[in-house]
């Protein structure tokens, strides 16, 4: 199948999200089979996780199927894209969350590969994937892009170099995808967390994480839900007359 085509099976519209076997991801898919999409959940290493979220989806009456690519490949993108569409028949919902490892470098060690590994999840992925999203889209003059980005955009935490100017880039996507896209009826969005624990760290300590709460207008940390609904938001019809924006969801943190 090459082009996307009317509808899938059930009439739904269906969601693709990258990185959604745990954390912000599988929240992330939950919320939006919840509002009633079909969800591609793409996975690149935790097979289990992705078909427990599968599971969970279906028994609530939801779809989901599993998809396991590498969206920073070419090639992998490209198969992805086909076999969903050979599963759901279209993408509206693009939602774009796989992240990488995102080490501490100071700027005497950092290497040019170090910047490139960043850039590879934050502009080389979402351009793979919404240069082949957009096919359908433009055709059926709708369209959801949701990025997830970060609010280290505005903290600049220090060693952090590499991985902030790739999550910068990432919302200069969104700005200039937003007014290319528009006319054509797709909306692009920009969720950008703070810092949301998921089960990656389990092994931070309970007074980090209080110091961290306590910093907090909110006064306490967040969860994947408050970034799910978020996203829910966005992709909705509620959400049709708001495109190049950046909402940020970390308690405050970046109040000035």
């Amino acid at each position: 199948m090459d082009q996307d085509q009317d509808q899938d099976g059930a009439g739904r519209r269906v969601a693709l999200v990258t990185g959604a076997s745990r954390g912000l991801g599988a929240a992330i898919s939950a919320a939006l089979a919840r509002d009633g999409a079909a969800v591609a959940i793409n996975y690149m290493r935790d097979r289990s996780a992705a078909e427990d979220l599968r599971d969970e989806i279906a028994a609530t009456g939801g779809r989901a199927e599993v998809f396991r690519a590498d969206v920073t490949d070419e090639d992998e993108v490209d198969e992805l894209y086909h076999r969903v569409l050979a599963a759901f028949g279209r993408i509206d919902i693009l939602v774009l969350n796989a992240t990488g490892p995102q080490p501490d470098i100071p700027i005497e060690d950092l290497s040019w590969q170090d910047v490139l590994d960043q850039l590879a999840f934050f502009v080389k992925s979402p351009l793979l994937l919404t240069q082949k999203a957009i096919t359908g889209m433009k055709r059926r003059g709708h369209g959801r892009i949701v990025h997830i980005g970060s609010d280290v955009v505005e903290l600049g935490p220090p060693a952090s170099s590499a991985y902030v100017a790739a999550k910068a880039a990432q919302l200069g996507l969104t700005r200039s995808w937003a007014r290319e896209l528009g006319p054509h009826g797709i909306t692009v969005n920009l969720v950008a967390p703070g810092w949301i624990p998921t089960d990656r760290h389990a092994d931070i300590p309970d007074g980090a994480r209080g110091e961290y709460a306590g910093r907090l207008p909110l006064g306490h940390l967040g969860v994947p839900d408050d970034v799910a609904e978020a996203v829910a938001f966005l992709a909705s019809d509620r959400a049709r007359f708001i495109t190049g924006q950046r909402i940020t969801v970390n308690g405050g943190a970046t109040l000035t």
